[in-house]
């Protein structure tokens, strides 16, 4: 006898647009440094914030903007010197990236006179660094964070996430789900891509049971999640 599979979620493409971008009083300061890099202190500028809060979203808009890529800091080579650039250097995730291969990063920007942006979960003067160098560097960066999101941008958020998924989910439905989740966007996220799976696997209708046994592990934890967890969809949100 066969045994019952269990059907794949309906994963949406991963894309960063600027109209997508979910503008909100926590994500103002970051907004505003943003749109004015020749005012960046010696030309770097952090943005740091919890996992899901937009950092990559608003990284890759500001670097498509500029003519240039986003890096992903884990991606950097230690054992490679890079060359000098010709447009700003765009580091996603830098606390993730190697020490020397960060700090070469930073010193031929410099040499070219070009702006550095990056991103991480903290502000770089509170990443621990072991060469002396890099932390200085680091410490002397411009952060602006990204703040706890508010109600409104919330419920925006969640409804974007059904929606990619092409999920209908009754309002009073999503509304039980923001009182019982923890209140961030990576949460949601998850939310979200356990919802798929458990309609799936109900067949495709999405009844207070199913919403029940989808977030009920979420909403029971009370924290956040590990957003490497789930691929992430529209949900950036500043």
């Amino acid at each position: 006898m066969n045994t019952p599979q269990l059907p794949l979620p309906f994963e949406p493409a991963e894309v960063f647009e600027a109209a997508d971008f979910i503008e909100a009083p926590s994500n103002a300061a970051a907004l505003a440094w943003l749109a004015r890099p020749a005012e960046w202190p010696a030309s770097r500028l952090a943005v740091w914030g919890e996992a899901g809060c937009g950092k990559s979203h608003l990284l890759e808009v500001w670097a498509a903007r500029h003519g240039t890529a986003r890096i992903k800091g884990g991606a950097l080579d230690p054992d490679a010197v890079p060359n000098l650039p010709s447009a700003p250097v765009v580091i996603d995730d830098a606390d993730r990236a190697p020490e020397l291969a960060l700090l070469r990063q930073l010193n031929t920007a410099a040499e070219a006179g070009q702006p550095v942006l990056l991103a991480a979960r903290a502000a770089p003067g509170r990443w621990e660094v072991k060469l002396p160098d890099l932390a200085s560097r680091l410490r002397a960066i411009t952060a602006v964070e990204i703040g706890a999101p508010e109600d409104e941008l919330l419920r925006l958020l969640l409804q974007r996430l059904l929606a990619a998924r092409q999920l209908a989910v009754a309002e009073s439905f999503q509304e039980h789900m923001l009182r019982r989740l923890p209140r961030t966007p990576g949460t949601l996220r998850l939310a979200a891509a356990r919802l798929d799976a458990a309609a799936l696997a109900a067949g495709g209708k999405v009844t207070r049971r199913v919403v029940e046994a989808a977030i009920g592990p979420l909403a029971d934890q009370g924290a956040d999640v590990d957003l490497g967890l789930v691929h992430s969809g529209p949900d950036r949100v500043g």
